[in-house]
C-alpha cells in the first residue's frame, strides 16, 4: 500500500477530520474525558474496531487522555486505511 501525498492527506485534514493533526508522516489526535473509565472503555471500543482491520495505533493514555497516532509504518506514511480509521474512532467518540 502506498502513503498518500501531503497535499491529500492536509486536504482531508483540513475539511474531513479537522481535528486531528499531520505531522511527522502521521495523523494524531488527543481525545479527553471525564474519568479514567471512559478513556479506558474509549479504548476497549476502538481495539475491537481496529483489530478488525489488522491496522493498530500508537496511543497512549493518562487518565482521561488518549493520544491516538495513526500511520503505516511498511509505507512510511498516512494510508487510505488510516484515514478510515481516524473516521471510525471519531465515530466512537461521538456515540
Amino acid at each position: 500500500m502506498k502513503p498518500l501525498k501531503e497535499q491529500v492527506v492536509t486536504d482531508i485534514i483540513n475539511n474531513q477530520l479537522t481535528k486531528w493533526l499531520f505531522e511527522n508522516n502521521s495523523i494524531t489526535r488527543e481525545f479527553t474525558f471525564k474519568t479514567f473509565v471512559e478513556a479506558f472503555s474509549f479504548m476497549t471500543n476502538v481495539a475491537l474496531e481496529v483489530e478488525k482491520v489488522d491496522h493498530h495505533p500508537d496511543w497512549c493514555n493518562s487518565y482521561n487522555k488518549v493520544k491516538i497516532t495513526l500511520t503505516n509504518h511498511k509505507a512510511k506514511g498516512v494510508t487510505q486505511i488510516d484515514i478510515e480509521l481516524a473516521q471510525t474512532i471519531d465515530s466512537i467518540f461521538n456515540k
